[in-house]
């Protein structure tokens, strides 16, 4: 395994211009430190709504625009010669989208649009977007979802992201841009925040309060470690060529009750697990089963996600322990 997922590191091409939109968050954040270790320019766009996640040394070595891609302007500005860009920039936590669905289809659709204008406008290589395992709906499901899966997105945020999976797609097909959309699932890891399921139970364990779970417990999920997702990332920009739809998954379903009581062991902490009702907010993002295939990603780029869920979580802990 560990074999495969090296065998392309020697092709990530430096010397190029990147725009990163969302770069002060935490998958954007991830990849802007990423891509200056391959020798990047790096330019980074973000409204900076929810604080800034860049280390003072990335600061000092990027281009920092702050501003929203709502506005066509600064998109412009801060894709001016990229080569390639990242295309992050969202409204993210599933309380804040459920309070705020027009800014969360805005920030999708018209940030979009202004990504892909500028793009062309700048003869940009490629676009890279996080789309999301959202869009496959609350299917039922017996395996772990490809590609191929009927889609059924039935929030703002789902929705929205397949509307630019096709918007992206219909670019190509008209004006030759290239772009993959990545469909991730449950990306978690180091500078992750509160709003996310995995950061929250650390400081609940951290504290010894309880860890409240929605519903039995049962459902699963597929989280995939941020190191995994960042070398797929940047893989796929090296590599994919045209326009494709992939998973980025780690293949393996878990219970939200096993990663609660792998978070109380590795931690050390006397909380207890306790059930609550799911509030009706939520009911759109709500799904009882979900994990995907990453055998297309793998077929492409010869890499997929391998962390295991515990490594991955005990390489937050040690993260978590020295940020608090």
């Amino acid at each position: 395994m560990q074999e495969i997922n090296n065998v392309h590191n020697q092709m990530i091409r430096g010397n190029m211009k990147s725009l990163v939109t969302g770069g002060a968050g935490f998958i954007g954040s991830h990849t802007v430190k990423r891509l200056l270790e391959i020798g990047h320019d790096v330019v980074v766009l973000d409204n900076l709504k929810r604080g800034n996640k860049l280390d003072k040394a990335i600061l000092e070595s990027i281009q920092l625009i702050e501003g929203d891609v709502r506005d066509i302007d600064i998109v412009m500005k801060a894709a001016h010669k990229c080569d390639l860009i990242f295309h992050f920039a969202a409204v993210l936590g599933v309380d804040i989208v459920a309070d705020t669905p027009v800014e969360t289809m805005e920030t999708e659709v018209l940030g979009s649009i202004n990504v892909a204008k500028a793009a062309i406008c700048n003869s940009t290589e490629k676009i890279i977007y996080t789309s999301t395992s959202g869009v496959y709906g609350k299917a039922a499901i017996e395996k772990a979802v490809n590609e191929e899966f009927h889609v059924s997105p039935s929030s703002s945020y789902s929705i929205a992201k397949r509307f630019n999976e096709i918007y992206f797609a219909s670019l190509f097909q008209e004006k030759g841009l290239q772009s993959c959309s990545l469909r991730l699932f449950n990306v978690y890891g180091p500078k992750q925040d509160i709003r996310m399921v995995i950061p929250r139970f650390f400081n609940q364990a951290m504290k010894g309060d309880p860890l409240p779970i929605f519903g039995n417990g049962l459902q699963t999920r597929d989280f995939t470690f941020i190191d995994d997702v960042i070398e797929s990332i940047v893989k796929v920009a090296d590599i994919v060529k045209g326009c494709e739809i992939i998973n980025v998954s780690n293949n393996k379903e878990s219970t939200i009750m096993d990663l609660a009581r792998i978070i109380i062991e590795i931690t050390g902490s006397k909380s207890e697990i306790v059930f609550i009702d799911a509030p009706k907010t939520r009911y759109d993002f709500e799904v009882q089963r979900r994990f995907g295939s990453s055998e297309k990603l793998k077929s492409l780029i010869e890499f997929y996600p391998y962390t295991e869920l515990k490594e991955g979580l005990i390489k937050t802990w040690e993260f978590h322990k020295m940020h608090s």
